[in-house]
Formats: C-alpha cells, sequence, structure tokens
C-alpha cells in the first residue's frame, strides 16, 4: 500500500502564493507517475493541475502554465506544487495522485488540502 498526505494549503490573497507537499509513505516502490489535481466542489469532477513523471518530465494544465511549477524531491518521497500569481478560479480541494507501476490502473490519492483564493 501507498498512503500519500497533503500539507501547505491556506487562505491567500489573490496574487499571493502556496507552496503544496505531499509526502508518500508504504510501498515507495510502486510509485510511478505523480500529479496534482483540484476539485472546486464536491459535485464537480477533479481536474488534472500538474503532473511529473519518474523521470522529471512535467505536464500543466493550460489554466496553470506559467504560474504552478510541480517539482519531485526522491530522497524525500515529496512531490511540490509551488503556486504563484494566485487567483479566486484557483480555489479549490488540491488532491495529491500517484501512479502504480505494477499494476497501472491503479492510483492512490491523499485526502486533500483547501486552497482559498480570496479577491
Amino acid at each position: 500500500q501507498v498512503r500519500l498526505v497533503e500539507s501547505g494549503g491556506d487562505l491567500v490573497q489573490s496574487g499571493g502564493s502556496l507552496r503544496l507537499s505531499c509526502a508518500a509513505s508504504g510501498n515507495i516502490g510502486r510509485i510511478g507517475d505523480m500529479g496534482w489535481y483540484r476539485q472546486e466542489a464536491p459535485e464537480k469532477p477533479r481536474e488534472l493541475v500538474a503532473d511529473i513523471t519518474s523521470r522529471g518530465r512535467t505536464n500543466y494544465a493550460d489554466s496553470v502554465k506559467g504560474r504552478f511549477t510541480i517539482s519531485r524531491d526522491h530522497a524525500k518521497n515529496t512531490v511540490y506544487l509551488q503556486m504563484n500569481s494566485l487567483r479566486s478560479e484557483d480555489t479549490a480541494v488540491y488532491y495529491c495522485d500517484a501512479g502504480d507501476t505494477v499494476t497501472p490502473w491503479r492510483h492512490y490519492w491523499g485526502q486533500g488540502t483547501q486552497v482559498t483564493v480570496s479577491a
């Protein structure tokens, strides 16, 4: 099993910055790609914000390109999301995701961390 724990969510003013962290524990060797998703409301689907492969290749949603940066520290088993120039529309619960290299259809999720951007 893999456990993901997010942290760093907070209330911030528009234009501000936050850094989210996601620490992985458990069967680390099974983790492949990792990413951040967000969900504006429970009835809305989660949307991909950014992801990063085990080799460091990154991918971003168009809405966050140039403002957010995803990074990964293999030594600490942690993935980060640096968020700059935050906007009110970035308000959401942010979830960390990790893919399983042994069973590719399986994904692990954290519990989520709330980011609220005030206008």
